[in-house]
């Protein structure tokens, strides 16, 4: 059974997963053919068969360690031994030709393979070289360009099956696939344009970095009562979501609070969506929707920002990257990312665990500012304390 707070890594899982399954199905019916010494049928329709199978190998394969190399991204390591073991995030200038070097071979070896059918040594490279290429592909990609990888990946398997039903003369596995591919793709340029990123970029240019910066600076931390007294005299809260309401499943209890202010005290809530907060595309609106928050309360990022300079408080739970003011510089990981524009409300109320840097490994100079309040501890047991000190009031 999977927590939500998993859900990221299964989708990545299953998109490698399914980008396998179809790998497989050509690997099966390319060794019938090797093995039987089978050829038929002959022309134009072997081309297109044997174009076929080596592009759903291509995809397939790639789509596989792609993924499992996502998955352990977003979970941050794994465990190996009893020993943890970070993943890593590796970019140099020089990979980018390694992989141009890596697609044109697995391409030169569908058309070898074309010359001579009988050899499996090109179909055992093709597989080699595209698990490789896979990797090579995600490893330089960090930050918060994660859930457009996800959302790549997703649209690769169903290209590997679109792929794959040329091989076996399946027009529903095409049709299924070609939309599968299609509506993956959308999203991810819908994704890319939320972050002011191009496609290209995000593949090739290696954002995120590999280091985190080390913390030097210090907060005093506030206590539930103390924000609970501020909220009080708010007319409007922009509550804005993150990674850290998810790992601490404190939905409800924003809800709860969200309630309880609008009910006890007239207060007009609303959410603020980042296109990329948590681990995958639409990941906080699963979350409220789940704890029931009316649709029409969470608003996207674009239409609300206007709205902060008129915010009597802004409460951030578990976000970072998303609201950091680091973006607008144009330079390091987050440069040129659109942010929440938590930091022009009035006040700031920050739920975190602790002053730690996000998934880029840059520091949030919104965490240090005079207006800001920081309530350290899990997100769910802090909104439980500010939920009892508002109903005390």
């Amino acid at each position: 059974k999977v927590e939500m707070t998993g859900m990221p890594e299964l989708v990545a899982l299953f998109n490698g997963f399914g980008g396998a399954a179809s790998a497989l199905v050509a690997l099966s019916e390319s060794w019938t053919y090797i093995a039987e010494g089978r050829i038929e049928p002959t022309g134009l329709d072997l081309y297109v068969i044997v174009i076929a199978a080596g592009l759903s190998a291509l995809v397939g394969w790639m789509t596989l360690t792609g993924s499992l190399l996502a998955m352990y991204k977003l979970k941050g390591g794994i465990e190996v031994f009893g020993k943890w073991i970070k993943t890593p995030t590796w970019g140099p200038s020089w990979l980018n030709p390694v992989k141009a070097i890596l697609f044109a071979s697995v391409i030169a070896l569908i058309y070898l393979s074309i010359n001579d059918l009988g050899n499996s040594d090109y179909l055992w490279g093709i597989i080699a070289v595209s698990c490789l290429l896979g990797i090579v592909l995600v490893l330089p990609i960090g930050g918060a360009d994660m859930p457009v990888v996800v959302s790549l990946l997703n649209s690769l398997s169903g290209i590997a099956a679109a792929f794959t039903g040329f091989i076996i003369n399946n027009s529903v596995l095409i049709i299924a696939g070609s939309l599968v591919g299609a509506s993956g793709l959308i999203l991810t340029f819908i994704m890319c344009k939320a972050m002011n990123r191009k496609l290209v970029d995000v593949l090739f240019k290696s954002f995120g970095g590999s280091t985190k910066e080390s913390l030097t600076r210090t907060k005093v931390g506030s206590d539930a009562e103390e924000v609970a007294m501020m909220a009080d005299g708010a007319q409007k809260i922009i509550i804005v979501p993150g990674y850290g309401m998810a790992v601490s499943q404190c939905q409800h209890q924003v809800k709860e609070f969200a309630d309880l202010m609008t009910e006890k005290f007239g207060t007009e809530i609303k959410f603020a969506i980042h296109p990329v907060a948590g681990r995958m595309p639409g990941h906080m609106n699963v979350l409220l929707a789940e704890a029931n928050v009316p649709y029409e309360q969470l608003i996207e990022m674009e239409k609300i920002n206007p709205e902060f300079s008129d915010c009597d408080m802004a409460i951030v739970i578990g976000a970072n990257d998303t609201c950091n003011p680091e973006a607008r510089t144009g330079e390091g990981p987050l440069a040129g990312m659109p942010i929440i524009d938590a930091d022009k409300a009035r006040t700031v109320v920050i739920i975190k665990r602790s002053l730690s840097v996000g998934y880029a490994g840059i520091d949030n100079d919104l965490f240090y500012e005079d207006k800001t309040m920081m309530l350290f501890g899990d997100g769910k047991k802090m909104m439980n304390e500010l939920n009892s000190a508002i109903k005390e009031l």
